[in-house]
């Protein structure tokens, strides 16, 4: 397959600015964008995820003669500009949360300090990679914590948005707490276990399901684990295996378990772990699947379901609760020759949807004496680091009146450098060291902050020097447009 040049993953407008940049001569103009979701109603936090795939979209920027002679087809742009192009190399810096950090509306994941042309054309891909990989870690993650503990496997390949959504979302789903894939190109791809059984047509395949069972038995001894609810769970699909299962046993092998895919999956495997229990089978896996996701494995549990592996697939993979993320990219700065920063603000009649200025990161407190996260606060970097010795007061962003005072505290900022001067400079971590910094991070917080019903609201302030920037900048423009 020919490898992809993802340069013009972006929209047209996203190069027309660049181009009207460039004829305004302000192509050296140094910007700083912010990438953030905002807070629709569903979110209660997200689990940042995508980084990876951004890193290699940046490092692999560059207009080949393909996309200069297409873009030269649209009949848009200059020559003077498409010179440009076939030069084009990112030069900015990139700061951005580590993958598997816990985010929440507001609060820059990624921000972006590059010329101006540079920012801009990045706009759309980041956009596409963070929103969706984030959508997809953070619905692994409410989908994982209900079902406390067991394992779950993500099955969604086959439902998923076309093949990148399929092998991207499969990462994103193991970094928000799966266990292992269905997807072998990513299993291959991110070094993730693959786990899978076998379909109902293999058994409606053979004369009946006891031969079925046997002679996929006989092809795998070491892994049987027999999709039982082809016919009738249990009248034959649960006797059959268990049939097959002492002959495994007499051959000195030992059985994997049975999934169950339809019916009243609490009642069956009840019923189902009573028959292999009497059968003396204490050890066999009871796996459940057939569109699973946080709220019905829940309330499974609550039923007292003897299920031990959840395989979740169309739910997880497309999100369907909330099938997108809604992330933006908006500019907070404007870098001056001098190296001043002039702040830039968005406003708008929907108070959620005004931006705050400046060059930012994200401060999040802890408590010394429990450990975890109680508050995180937006911060300009210019106000330098918080004293952790003095006493902390962070103060809600609208409602003014309402203020929380920390005493023994103390503080991490979330970004961290990735790029510098168009250089990576992060340490890319491995899959397996994201996904221990995500439990990490996830156990960091109180379960109020993460249930599935009516979560607490985790309190995110923005700094007094913050507030106050944001507050005079919109009487400013207010005072003069009115």
């Amino acid at each position: 397959m020919k490898e992809r040049n993802l340069t013009l993953l972006t929209d047209l407008y996203e190069l027309t600015m660049m181009d009207g940049y460039f004829r305004c001569g302000r192509e050296k103009e140094i910007a700083v964008f912010d990438l953030f979701f905002r807070q629709n109603g569903m979110i209660t936090y997200s689990l940042a995820c995508g980084l990876e795939q951004a890193i290699d979209y940046i490092l692999n920027l560059k207009f080949g003669k393909e996309e200069i002679d297409y873009l030269r087809s649209l009949n848009i742009f200059g020559e003077d500009f498409l010179k440009y192009l076939e030069n084009f190399k990112f030069s900015g810096d990139v700061y951005a949360v580590r993958e598997g950090t816990v985010v929440f509306p507001g609060e820059p994941i990624l921000t972006v300090k590059a010329p101006i042309m540079e920012a801009q054309l990045v706009e759309t891909a980041l956009l596409n990679i963070i929103n969706f990989e984030t959508l997809i870690a953070t619905k692994s993650a409410k989908v994982n914590y209900a079902a406390k503990g067991d394992t779950i496997m993500e099955f969604g390949l086959r439902r998923a948005q076309a093949p990148d959504a399929g092998i991207y979302g499969a990462r994103a789903a193991v970094i928000g707490g799966c266990r292992s894939t269905s997807n072998v190109l990513a299993g291959k791809m991110f070094d993730i276990p693959v786990s899978g059984t076998h379909a109902h047509s293999w058994v409606m395949n053979f004369k009946d399901e006891y031969t079925a069972f046997m002679e996929y038995a006989k092809a795998y001894p070491d892994n049987v684990l027999l999709l039982v609810d082809t016919y009738d769970t249990l009248k034959q699909g649960v006797p059959n295996a268990i049939k097959v299962f002492d002959y495994l046993k007499s051959i000195g092998k030992k059985p994997s378990g049975i999934r169950l895919d339809s019916g009243d999956l609490a009642y069956l495997s009840k019923k189902a772990r009573q028959m292999l229990d009497e059968a003396g089978y204490l050890d066999a896996k009871i796996c459940a699947s057939g569109d699973l996701d946080e709220y019905s494995i829940s309330s499974l549990k609550n039923q007292g379901a003897r299920i031990d592996l959840w395989g979740v697939g169309t739910k997880l993979i497309t999100s369907e609760d909330m099938p997108a993320l809604g992330g933006v990219y908006k500019l907070s700065a404007i870098i001056g020759e001098d190296g001043s920063e002039i702040p830039k603000i968005k406003l708008s009649d929907n108070p959620a949807k005004i931006t705050n200025p400046g060059f930012k990161n994200i401060c999040r407190v802890y408590d010394n004496k429990t450990g975890k996260a109680e508050a995180d606060c937006i911060v300009l970097r210019s106000e330098g680091n918080i004293d952790t010795t003095a006493p902390l007061t962070l103060t809600h962003p609208i409602e003014r009146w309402k203020k929380i005072t920390f005493e023994d505290y103390s503080v991490r900022y979330l970004q961290e450098e990735i790029f510098k001067n168009g250089e990576l400079v992060y340490k890319r971590p491995t899959l397996k060291e994201i996904t221990e910094y995500t439990k990490k991070e996830l156990d960091s917080f109180w379960d109020e902050y993460k249930r599935i019903d009516r979560p607490h609201i985790y309190k995110v302030d923005l700094s007094d020097t913050l507030y106050e920037l944001k507050k005079s900048m919109i009487e400013k423009i207010r005072g003069v447009h009115e």
